[in-house]
């Protein structure tokens, strides 16, 4: 029997599906040419997992040369070759895969496509697959039997560019049913090619709330998740994708203040992001932390007060070291042990502390992928508006 982990229905669910049903629909051509439904029959899973380490995948193309799954690299590297199956289907074996989030193209007679029968998420700019082989010993993401919180989208205007803007909010446990209750806030920012979407259908940032704030780890907070996208058109961007600065604080953080039972005091803010949007919040949270944040997480991001990019120069916010103490609470960085800023971050982290300032660093196994930032939110999650 497999392990129930292998069988939680936070490994499968995306943003088409929440419990997919795995049937198709059968169909027959009458006597007089026309096509009717018969009925159902089973579907194969796009991916089956097999035990930890070891997975299946099928891919439908009857009329196919050849079907191949490429790896994103990090910890899925490589191109796979299918196997033609029966009825139409096309099958590959894979032991030794590394637990975690792995993106993965496909590619039929060398053209990239998708596979209908697997999860899709939205990364690199476009809709891709994806598929996740979980730890034996992490549970923590896991849809589990937990008082559950609200993912909710909320429409506000930018201010740069002119046009309406998501953001989708996670409201925790028991939201509703205390009306006189206010909570922190936590903005939190997706990565370079990715969404406001990413946090909870890549990162289960909404499980990974649940199960603290049932374990009595975490604050029950609002989180707030947004698009970083602030371009204006003709406007040319080396790193920064427009003025996302404004956009969040003139526009998005007076919207959900407006709307949600927030504390909106600057004690009871805070805001972090991974890649791209790590660089995002380290900017806005160090150039805010007198009228806005006092907690900033950076996920497999750079911290040097100045950019080597060129996006900024934060020089000055780190000069009086016992202004800085009393304004931010909480300066978290993260990343994976495999991606190469482990070092870099620890010197500038040295070079702070040196000055007065302390930093909490901490680090995973992993590369610049979706299972080492949900480890960086649930630890980052835990020293927050304590």
């Amino acid at each position: 029997m497999k392990d129930p982990i292998l069988q939680n229905q936070a490994l499968g669910q995306h943003m088409l599906y929440f419990d997919q049903p795995r049937v198709k629909s059968l169909f027959e051509t009458t006597p007089d040419g026309k096509r009717r439904r018969i009925g159902y029959a089973d579907e194969r899973e796009g991916v089956e997992l097999l035990d930890f380490g070891r997975a299946r995948f099928h891919f439908y193309a009857p009329d196919a040369e050849s079907v191949r799954m490429h790896g994103w690299g990090g910890s899925m590297p490589g191109d796979f070759d299918f196997r033609r199956d029966t009825d139409g289907y096309w099958t590959l074996e894979l032991d030794n895969v590394q637990p975690g989030f792995h993106y993965c193209h496909f590619y039929v007679n060398g053209v990239k496509t998708l596979n209908q029968l697997m999860p899709f998420g939205y990364g690199g700019f476009t809709v891709c697959n994806f598929f996740e082989m979980p730890d034996r010993d992490a549970d923590f993401f896991l849809l589990q039997d937990v008082p559950h919180g609200d993912v909710r989208m909320e429409l506000y205007q930018s201010p740069v560019n002119g046009r309406t803007k998501a953001a989708w909010i996670y409201c925790p446990p028991g939201y509703d049913a205390n009306p006189d209750r206010r909570y922190p806030v936590l903005y939190i920012q997706h990565g370079v090619g990715e969404n406001e979407t990413g946090w909870i259908w890549q990162g289960k940032l909404n499980y990974i709330c649940d199960n603290l704030i049932a374990e009595g780890k975490m604050e029950p907070m609002l989180v707030v998740m947004n698009s970083g996208y602030a371009f204006v058109d003709g406007e040319i961007n080396m790193f920064m994708p427009g003025d996302f600065e404004r956009e969040l604080c003139e526009a998005c953080i007076p919207a959900i203040d407006a709307k949600y039972r927030t504390l909106s005091d600057r004690e009871s803010r805070a805001i972090a992001g991974l890649s791209l949007g790590s660089a995002q919040a380290f900017s806005i949270g160090i150039t805010h932390m007198e009228d806005l944040f006092s907690a900033i997480g950076v996920f497999s991001g750079g911290i040097a007060p100045k950019s080597m990019f060129g996006a900024y120069d934060l020089s000055a916010y780190f000069e009086d070291a016992e202004r800085f103490r009393k304004l931010i609470r909480v300066l978290f960085v993260s990343g994976g042990e495999s991606e190469g800023m482990i070092a870099p971050n620890q010197k500038v982290l040295d070079e702070l502390a040196e000055r007065g300032i302390q930093g909490v660093h901490y680090t995973h196994p992993g590369y610049h992928e979706w299972d080492v930032w949900r480890y960086s939110l649930r630890e980052f999650l835990q020293l927050l508006f304590r």
